[in-house]
C-alpha cells in the first residue's frame, strides 16, 4: 500500500491565532500536494506561552480551540492529521502534552500524552540554556498505537526520540507509521536530530515522520527544523532546512515486510 504524508515545518508566530493561521495556510499547501496524513510539529499552537495551565483547562474537552481547528482541518482536507502537541489539564496539578490522531470525519480517534519530558542543560555560545519541562507538564505513562486505513501509526512526541525502547515497543504493537512532533532545540537539533530519526526507522523497520519547529536564530531558544520523512532502510524521502514549509513523500508500506524480510531482526534479538 502506497499513501502520501506529509511533514509541516513551522516557526513560532507570537500568539495562538497567528500560529494557527500559520498552520492552516501549511495544511492547504499540503493537501493541494496529495497528502493523505500531516503531521504537525510539537506545541505547534501555543509555543512560547506563558500560562500553560490556563491553555490546558480550555483545551480539556473537545471545544477547546485548537481541538476544534484539528478536527475542522481535518475534515475540510479529507485527511488524517497528527495534531503536534496542545496542552491539556485533567486532574494532575500540570497539564499533559497530548498528541491528538484527527480522521478525515473530525474525530479524535486516539491520543498520546508525552512520557519523556525534556529536563536538560545545554551549554551555548550565549551561555547555558536550562530546560524543565516538568515545571510545565505532567508526564504520560502508556504507549499508543493507532490503527487508521492508512496504516498503524505509533505516537510519539520529541524528546522521546531519544528512547530507542519506546520505539521498539510501538513497532512490536504493530505500528508502521512513528510520528514525531518536536520542538527540537537548535544545539541538540544539529547534532542529533535527524540521526535519531534515522536510527529508529532503520532498527525497527518503519517509517519515521518527523515534524519540527524552527527558528534557529532566536538569541535563548533556538529551534533546529530539519523536519524529515525517513523509510525503513534510512533513506531520507523528503526534508526541510531552515525554513517552515510541508515535506511530503510517497510511503510505500510493503517495503516494511520486504526489509524485514531480509534482515529479520525481530527474530534475531537476544536482549529484550
Amino acid at each position: 500500500m502506497k499513501i502520501f504524508a506529509a511533514v509541516l515545518q513551522l516557526k513560532p508566530q507570537g500568539s495562538v491565532a497567528d500560529n494557527l493561521r500559520h498552520a492552516d495556510s501549511l495544511l492547504c499547501e499540503a493537501a493541494e500536494a496529495g497528502a493523505q496524513l500531516a503531521v504537525l510539529p510539537e506545541n505547534f499552537a501555543y509555543y512560547g506561552q506563558s500560562d500553560l495551565l490556563a491553555a490546558g483547562r480550555a483545551e480539556s474537552d473537545d471545544k477547546g480551540p485548537v481541538r476544534q481547528f484539528l478536527a475542522q482541518q481535518a475534515k475540510k482536507h479529507g485527511l488524517w492529521l497528527v495534531g503536534g502537541t496542545i496542552p491539556v489539564a485533567e486532574a494532575k496539578p500540570r497539564p499533559f502534552a497530548r498528541c491528538y490522531a484527527v480522521n478525515p470525519q473530525a474525530e479524535a480517534v486516539g491520543h498520546y500524552d508525552k512520557i519523556h519530558l525534556f529536563d536538560a542543560d545545554l551549554a551555548s555560545e550565549q551561555g547555558k540554556g536550562a530546560y524543565r519541562e516538568s515545571d510545565n507538564f505532567s508526564a504520560g505513562d502508556q504507549i499508543k498505537t493507532v490503527r487508521t486505513e492508512l496504516g498503524v501509526l505509533g505516537l510519539t512526541v520529541c524528546y522521546d526520540l531519544r528512547f530507542a525502547e519506546l520505539f521498539q515497543r510501538l513497532a512490536n504493537s504493530g505500528a508502521e507509521i512513528i510520528t514525531v512532533p518536536s520542538a527540537f532545540t537548535a544545539i541538540t537539533g544539529e547534532a542529533h536530530w535527524q540521526v535519531l530519526l534515522r536510527a529508529r526507522a532503520i532498527e525497527n523497520q518503519l517509517f519515521v515522520l518527523g515534524a519540527n519547529m524552527v527558528d534557529r536564530c532566536h538569541q535563548s531558544r533556538g529551534l533546529w527544523g530539519g523536519s524529515a520523512i525517513i523509510d525503513p532502510w534510512g533513506n531520507v524521502l523528503a526534508s526541510l532546512d531552515d525554513q517552515p514549509g510541508v515535506a511530503i513523500a510517497e510511503i510505500d508500506l510493503g517495503l516494511i515486510a520486504e526489509h524485514r524480510s531480509k534482515i529479520p531482526l525481530a527474530q534475531h534479538r537476544k536482549l529484550i
